[in-house]
């Protein structure tokens, strides 16, 4: 029962689990970017640079302070130590900058702020081309990036190469000047007139009704009609009237100036059986694309975040001619790094039956193949339970590890299998074959967890990147000792069978059971799917008919002939290699010269190599007289 407890649990957590793409670690860098146009590098540095420097030197934990300034540019970038977290650090060095503002120049533009984040790297990059305008294209983007940003597991929607509508008004400095106003005033016109103002509310019976004035302009060539003055008439002049923006500047409905470009040229593309197709040279086109980069927000399942986004982009109707292009999505490569896993997993298990089906018979090593599995994700849940994400990195070490974990339940399990073929019952072969090797298994197991322990203390970030290979190997290895040594004694007393029980028969009863249950499932199965029945029949002929005429056979011949057979050679290597013959004369002496003279051949012969590197001619010195003592000894 907690086995199948366990399993459940461990099920559920896998399922549960956050899943991503790269470990999510605190990256302890953060940039201080300031532009002053116009200003030289040597100005920017005494006006900008040194100022922050003075105020960030102050805080506590800094490990080092970078600047690089050049013209109208200063970038200075703080390193703290990994002690302190990314919130705390981030926080401090917004309060030093802000202290540092009021020593910058007024008309010094507001210094930027930017955390090294990895999760600020997009996961998935959506390509939108079409034949039809690049600012239709547009609103067709920004209309997915509302679509798209109101998803649980995305942060954020960032559209590279997109343009945007401005009105323009292009001053003519001349005609200014002539009216004999400032540009200030024509910023002031417009915006004292792109207004919208509240008026209060008014009460009507029982009802309330809030009034606003809407002065916001609709038309660009609203604009022109604006007044910007009504100049002062002079004695003896003639009125020269109102001044509108008509006469002092054209006004132009035209686009922003585009800061980012999107281009995309593909390689290969998607055939209609799933797989890459390599284009030719002649079908390799460059497209202009609007790019919508993903960021996912921290903490969130990439492949359930991935399965909404493009259940909204399938949902979405886009205009004929519209292409969607995905690209760089992480999420395709965390399921490959999954069914990797877990064909990994099934095709250990196939390995560990086919290889103790020969020493415990098919019952016994089918028992001992489900510790790969029971492991696993009862890894999988002490993962989930320490607040763990699933990322390559820990599916990586689970792959490593998938050797290991059957160690263990191989060597219980044989053992309580020995005492049952002895005559033992089941509870006292389980009792005395798990604490005969039990403080073995615990030692092997600590020695293991030691030789990765000191890897969990790696430092810098390299060191918080690779901490999760050491520790998810240990957490499942020490996973492994618990279901060998709680788990499976138990599970041996209902499931291990020696040959003389297993060719008992079973009663009346339980055959009639047994038969019936399976002839349920095998009508549920044909009536639900007939190609999954036959299919089944067919695959379980094959296993059976194998068994029965190729594995069993050669199990029987391995066990009682062949096994046998290397144990008795193994026992005559050990004793002549262990007989001493101290009757004949200066056997001591002989013995200790043999010894001594291969020990130091050895140890010539590695100086040998290492001089080698140096020089060729000088590694004959110390080869020489090593392998005359190697013929010695």
């Amino acid at each position: 029962m907690l086995a199948f407890i366990l399993l459940l649990a461990g099920i559920g957590s896998y399922m549960s689990i956050p899943k991503e793409s790269n470990p999510s670690i605190d990256v302890p860098y953060f940039f201080i970017t300031t532009l002053y146009p116009g200003i030289g590098p040597a100005d920017m540095e005494s006006l900008i640079t040194q100022p922050l420097e003075k105020e960030l030197q102050g805080i506590n934990g800094v490990k080092e302070i970078r600047s690089t300034t050049q013209e109208s540019v200063s970038i200075v970038v703080v390193e703290f130590d990994l002690s302190v977290p990314n919130s705390i650090a981030s926080q401090l060095v917004r309060e030093r900058v802000d202290l540092a503002k009021s020593e910058l120049p007024t008309d010094a533009e507001d210094p930027m702020v930017i955390e090294a984040n990895i999760d600020d790297f997009p996961v998935i990059t959506i390509n939108l081309a079409a034949d039809y305008s690049l600012y239709d294209l547009n609103k067709v983007a920004e209309r997915l990036q509302d679509d798209l940003e109101v998803l649980s597991g995305i942060r954020e929607v960032d559209v590279v190469g997109g343009i945007e509508r401005e009105v323009q008004v292009n001053v003519d400095l001349t005609a200014l000047t002539s009216y004999n106003l400032a540009l200030g005033q024509l910023v002031g016109a417009i915006q004292s007139q792109n207004l919208t103002i509240p008026g209060g509310s008014v009460d009507v019976d029982r009802f309330s009704y809030l009034l606003r004035v809407s002065g916001e302009f609709k038309d660009p060539k609203e604009i022109e009609d604006i007044v910007i003055s009504s100049p002062e008439v002079k004695f003896g002049e003639s009125s020269p009237g109102l001044v509108y923006m008509r006469d002092v500047a054209e006004i132009v409905y035209d686009f922003k100036e585009r800061t980012s470009y999107a281009r995309l040229k593909a390689y290969q593309v998607e055939g209609r059986d799933g797989k890459l197709v390599t284009l030719d040279d002649a079908d390799i086109d460059e497209k202009q694309v609007i790019s919508l980069n993903i960021i996912r927000r921290p903490g969130s399942n990439i492949l359930d975040m991935a399965d909404e986004l493009f259940a909204v982009i399938d949902e979405t109707n886009f205009p004929v001619g519209t292409q969607i292009i995905v690209s760089g999505d992480q999420s395709q490569e965390i399921r490959t790094l999954i069914a990797d896993l877990e064909n990994s997993i099934i095709s250990g298990m196939l390995f560990v039956i086919l290889i103790l089906v020969f020493f415990l018979g098919i019952r016994n090593a089918l028992l001992v193949g489900s510790a790969v599995p029971l492991s696993i994700f009862v890894g999988f849940l002490v993962l989930g339970l320490l607040g763990y994400t699933i990322n390559f990195v820990i599916l990586f070490s689970l792959i490593i590890a998938l050797g290991m974990l059957v160690d263990n339940s191989v060597v219980i399990v044989e053992n309580i299998y020995r005492y049952r073929e002895a005559g033992f019952s089941k509870i006292d072969a389980a009792i005395k074959g798990a604490s005969e090797v039990g403080g073995a298994l615990f030692a092997a197991t600590m020695t293991l967890v030691a030789a990765f322990l000191p890897l969990v203390f790696w430092p810098g970030i390299i060191g918080q990147f690779m901490s999760y290979l050491p520790m998810t190997l240990i957490i499942v290895l020490l996973c492994s000792m618990f279901v060998a040594l709680v788990i499976y004694p138990t599970l041996t007393v209902v499931f291990v069978k020696t040959e003389k029980e297993i060719k008992t028969t079973s009663t009346k009863a339980a055959t009639i059971v047994k038969y019936s249950i399976l002839g349920f499932g095998a009508l549920l199965i044909l009536f639900m799917n007939w190609v999954t029945f036959f299919v089944l029949i067919g695959t379980g002929l094959f296993f059976y008919l194998t068994f029965h005429f190729i594995l069993s056979p050669l199990s029987h011949r391995f066990i009682h002939i062949w096994v046998p057979a290397v144990i008795e050679k193994y026992r005559n290597l050990l004793k002549t290699l262990l007989e001493r013959d101290y009757s004949v004369k200066f056997a001591w002496y002989r013995n200790t010269t043999s010894l001594i003279a291969f020990t130091g051949g050895v140890i010539l012969m590695l100086m040998s190599t290492l001089v080698s590197s140096l020089s060729q001619t000088a590694s004959y010195i110390p080869m020489v007289p090593g392998i005359i003592l190697l013929v010695i000894g």
